[in-house]
């Protein structure tokens, strides 16, 4: 029937393209009719000699509905609520399996989807997908972080207005409005992308519904009980763009930013007490000296406390050529700073102990006599002879380590110790005249201090005669992760979660959760280990209330338990809106009346927003309590590497404060298994941006672009696949070259199930048909078993450790070359011109049947539409079935039974021998001597004097008839040397191969056939005299 090439590889298994023969339209043509058609001949062998055209009538050709290409969009439009919303409904009731639970990470509900939220929701399907086949009864309640600054932010350009220019309960309603419609429209596309999910308001979660802000609030209560929450002035992470504090996992690192970084010297005071001798005796030789300090942040220099250096370093005491006072600069930095200072002198040199204790005066000094203030030189271990100058300035309010440095040595008491001249808006205060004085100040006040601010301040610097370089540097700068602007560290009263006591448990508990992939572990507990507190409180307006009440008159902050259990009454009562809108007396206790004076007007309610890590980090609670033996509340909690620092945090801290103090009992996670994924990039591996115009749409995969040719529709199963078969716990690519590949797999994948579907029928077809035991099938089938064997245990270990990409390329391997390119081929002859009852074809029936059965689960968690599909066909004429989702059937294993690595190896062999023969018909081929595959015979020729024949030998004599098939010819026989005979022949071609296990050698030859062409079967086995092969006359009179 069907001509095979094949390939000059000795070793290859896919065989080469078909013969462009009329017979392969006429054979393979699959109707587009409904049902599968076996024809029954009516006509007499004679007549049907008469009428050419009747030979193909009496063949059974493959019929199927199901077609070659598909128009996605009514495909899809069939089965969505089938396989989708009901899906999801009919298993979360019906099914009794054990409970699988996935934690949904909620998305931003803030413009359209990208690709990054089309690979996390749809691995999580897939995984979801994949325990309802196993039997589990799937949780997985979709949600929306609906709260904060991009929200907030998209309202205000809606509206057209600015946050000062508005009252706060109109921004709320505003940025309510728009979460609304966000969420809205992302659902509208996350449905696109086939997710098995109900999607109505009891099996969704929103950050804005009243019962998730009141179990959110009660988390943060439970925290507060166990002392956890506190208020403290300090710097912090602050972003003048968004007038907010900043958590670390807020921030976004730019490696690009530019600052100008100054050289300053502070002169020494050598008119104090000087403690150290060795100090004493250096400045006797340059009573001038300064100390030179590098900063890239000259703004915070009005705000300069002191100067740290390390004790153990060397410092040297050098007279410069750029400045006549001496300077006091770590030895290890002379060298790196000769472009700063010039050609310079060692005059002396002392350990950095004996500098600490040391006076100096401010850089402003000589335009502010009274900024002559004498601060302090400290020690601190965070200073190193690596950068700048050896010597640190310090400012307390604008820098952590400077900060820890001073409480450590007890200089700082309270919140009004820490000197700062930087408003809410990033902005000098007019505080900052006490430092340089009030006519300097009017140069300063009211400039943003990353802006104008800074140059200012340089500009400052040259008239007090300390400057002694500006450089313009690039470096690795924070910047705010939501409004893409740079953020400052300034000191401001927060509320702070205290994560030292309770870090050490969050480490425990993740010791018993399984990471994929297992290096991410590292990054999350390195995360975790490398925080002490949390800044919790955000100055927004759009957002969950910090319920705390102020007392004004004393400026006492009071959030306790008992506060909060009657603040949340209310709250529960009124909704969480209440906070806002309603008098402070509504939250006031008899008790705080009595403790403090001044009644109600004394009193005012905080106005800061909680943290939006905070709110997605509650959904935790969301959840049962694990029962029946289950440890932790979600089985799974999938998302982006980013998550590391974000929400994987947040859920693990929050949910282990909790639960801090209350047992002896080891703290558990709430997540049992944590995946990451990595971030899409496009096809030169760039990140997507829309200045590049490199962005991928997944609405666009699905739906194609405006130019079709160049943004084809692909579908939602092409999307999927694409997800399944990249590395996604690395970054990945995506474009056009990749898309047209998966679609290539695709189609592949689908036409293998369309030519099993065109040759065994519907199930109600074959409602009579006995299939072959196991026993009584060839070698080739039960190869085919075996793989398909390989491929359910490969498939069901895949799934079930989230390695989809090995899944997909088993499947796919399994579908283009143990089906498509072998087993198809060689089963076409059969499966056509057999008669319907002979054991050879019901046994390929029997094989394709079960290979269907099996590779439908295989491929269903990644290409539920396809898999629909194929189960409607399959059981097209029994509505019972066809109308039921194809996850309603449990995922049946391929029984062992099946395993046969004898029947692997015995193929294996043949097919060594086969890409031999297809050699040498190639080379026939190309010399024109012959057309179609079937033109030719094959003899194997065996060596004479055998004394021990190989296994080898005694497996091609067992599957001698089978040879034939195998290579697609009229004919094979074995032979050997001494029965050649002198017959000579118009060509032929001959090769050797080994005998496996032996030092052996037999010859191959191919030679032009000796009989014949079957006008029905085309095959050249057709006796002279006859009309058609013996085969061929047998079945047409059967059917006769």
């Amino acid at each position: 029937m069907f001509e095979v090439t094949g390939g000059p590889s000795f070793m290859c298994l896919v065989v080469g393209p078909i013969a462009t023969r009329p017979v392969r339209h006429r054979l393979f043509n699959l109707s587009r009719s409904r049902g599968f058609s076996t024809c029954h001949v009516s006509q007499s062998l004679k007549n049907v000699s008469e009428d050419s055209k009747a030979y193909s009538k009496t063949l059974l050709l493959p019929k199927t509905s199901f077609p070659l290409w598909v128009d996605s969009a009514k495909s899809e439009s069939l089965f969505k609520r089938k396989t989708c919303e009901e899906l999801y409904r009919r298993q979360a009731q019906n099914v009794d399996g054990p409970l699988f639970v996935l934690l949904d990470g909620p998305p931003y509900a803030n413009g359209h989807l990208h690709m990054g939220h089309a690979l996390n929701k749809i691995i999580k399907d897939i995984i979801n997908r994949y325990h309802v086949l196993t039997g589990h009864r799937v949780h997985y309640h979709p949600g929306w972080d609906c709260h904060g600054l991009p929200i907030e932010n998209k309202a205000l350009q809606e509206l057209k207005k600015d946050a000062l220019s508005l009252p706060p309960n109109v921004i709320r309603a505003a940025a309510k409005e728009t979460a609304e419609r966000e969420m809205k429209t992302q659902q509208e596309e996350f449905e696109q992308f086939c997710i098995m999910a109900d999607w109505s308001s009891e099996t969704t979660f929103r950050t804005l519904d009243h019962d998730y802000e009141i179990r959110q609030l009660q988390v943060f209560q439970r925290m507060v009980e166990q002392g956890l929450i506190y208020r403290h002035y300090r710097p912090v992470h602050y972003s003048p763009s968004s007038h907010s504090a900043l958590a670390e996992a807020e921030l976004v690192y730019n490696d690009e930013h530019v600052s100008h970084s100054v050289y300053v010297t502070f002169p020494l005071d050598s008119q104090t007490e000087i403690k150290s001798t060795a100090l004493r005796e250096a400045l006797a030789k340059a009573p001038s000296a300064n100390l030179l300090v590098w900063t890239t942040t000259p703004w915070t220099l009005t705000a300069n406390m002191g100067i740290a250096v390390h004790p153990e370093l060397t410092y040297s005491l050098v007279r410069s050529s750029v400045k006549e006072d001496a300077l006091v600069v770590a030895k290890d930095r002379l060298a790196a700073l000769e472009h700063v200072i010039g050609s310079y002198e060692v005059i002396a040199e002392i350990k950095g102990t004996d500098l600490v204790g040391g006076r100096f005066r401010s850089v402003f000094s000589p335009i502010h006599p009274s900024a002559s203030m004498r601060a302090q030189i400290i020690a601190a271990s965070h200073v190193t002879s690596e950068s700048g100058s050896g010597l640190v300035h310090c400012a307390p309010a604008h820098g952590a380590e400077d900060y820890l440095a001073f409480r450590a040595l007890g200089l700082l008491q309270g919140s009004t110790d820490i000197v700062c001249h930087v408003d809410d808006a990033g902005k000098f205060s007019p505080d900052v005249a006490h430092v340089v004085g009030e006519e300097a100040a009017q140069t300063l006040v009211g400039q943003e201090v990353l802006k104008g601010g800074g140059k200012a301040i340089v500009k400052l610097l040259e008239s007090t005669g300390h400057l002694l370089k500006v450089q313009r540097i690039k470096h690795r700068y924070p910047y705010d992760w939501k409004t893409g602007e740079p953020i400052i560290v300034t000191a401001t009263s927060q509320w702070f979660a205290n994560l030292d006591g309770i870090k050490d448990d969050a480490l425990n508990a993740l010791k018993d959760v399984q990471f994929y992939p297992p290096s991410s572990r590292n990054r999350l507990e390195s995360f975790v280990r490398s925080r002490s507190e949390w800044c919790i409180s955000r100055q927004r307006v759009w957002g969950v209330p910090i319920p705390a009440l102020y007392h004004t008159p004393t400026d006492t902050a009071v959030l306790t338990s008992e506060s909060l259990t009657h603040i949340l009454r209310v709250l529960s009562e009124r909704g969480v809106a209440h906070w806002w809108e309603a008098p402070v007396e509504d939250f006031l206790t008899p008790e705080l009346l009595a403790q403090f004076e001044g009644g109600p007007e004394a009193w005012r309610k905080g106005t800061d927003t909680m943290d939006v890590w905070f709110d997605s980090g509650s959904n935790w609670s969301t959840l049962s309590a694990p029962t029946g033996g289950r440890k932790h509340r979600a089985d799974v909690c999938l998302e982006g590497t980013d998550q590391h620092r974000g929400w994987f945090q947040s859920q693990l801290l929050t949910s282990v404060g909790v639960g801090s103090g209350q047992s002896d009992a080891r703290p558990v996670s709430p997540y049992g298994t944590l995946i990451t994924h990595g971030m899409v990039l496009d096809e030169s591996g760039k990140k997507m941006s829309k200045s590049l115009g490199n962005i991928v749409s997944p609405m666009t995969i699905i739906h194609g672009g405006k130019d079709k040719k160049k943004e084809p529709v692909y579908g939602t199963d092409v999307l999927r696949l694409w997800v399944a078969t990249v590395e996604y716990w690395r970054d990945m690519s995506i474009g056009p070259t990749v898309l047209a590949q998966c679609a290539e797999s695709m189609r592949r994948i689908r036409n293998s199930a369309r030519f099993i579907l065109g040759n065994i029928g519907t199930t109600a077809q074959r409602k009579h048909f006995v299939p072959v035991e196991h026993n009584e099938l060839g070698l080739a089938e039960r190869f085919v078993m075996n793989e398909l064997y390989k491929l359910d245990q490969t498939a069901a270990e895949g799934y079930a450790n989230f390695n989809f990409p090995k899944v997909m390329n088993s499947l796919t391997n399994f579908a283009n070359i143990t089906l498509s390119s072998l087993y198809f081929d060689i089963t076409k002859d059969c499966l056509y011109a057999n008669d319907i009852q002979s054991v050879e074809r019901r046994a390929v029936v029997t094989t394709l049947a079960r290979v269907l059965d099996s590779m439908t689960p295989v491929m269903a968690p990644v290409l539920p539409y396809l898999a629909e599909e194929i189960h409607n066909t399959l059981h097209d004429g029994d509505e019972t079935v066809s109308q039921l989702s194809v996850f309603t059937k449990k995922w049946a294993p391929v029984s062992a039974e099946w395993n046969d690595p004898q029947a692997e190896q015995d193929m294996a062999s043949l097919l060594r021998m086969r890409s031999v023969v297809l050699s040498l018909l190639e080379k026939a081929r190309g010399d024109k001597h012959l057309k179609s595959s079937l033109e030719a015979e094959v003899d194997i020729i065996l060596p004479n004097d055998i004394s021990v024949q190989p296994y080898f030998l005694q497996l091609i004599e067992r599957e001698e008839t089978f040879l034939k098939t195998l290579f697609i010819v009229s004919d094979a026989n074995i032979t050997d040397e001494g029965s050649l005979g002198t017959s000579s022949f118009a060509w032929s071609y001959i090769s050797s191969m080994d005998i496996p296990d032996s030092d052996l050698e037999l010859a191959i030859r191919v030679r032009p056939v000796s009989s014949s062409k079957c006008p029905r079967c085309w095959t050249y086995t057709r006796e002279e005299n006859h009309d058609l092969c013996l085969r061929c006359e047998d079945v047409v009179r059967r059917a006769d």
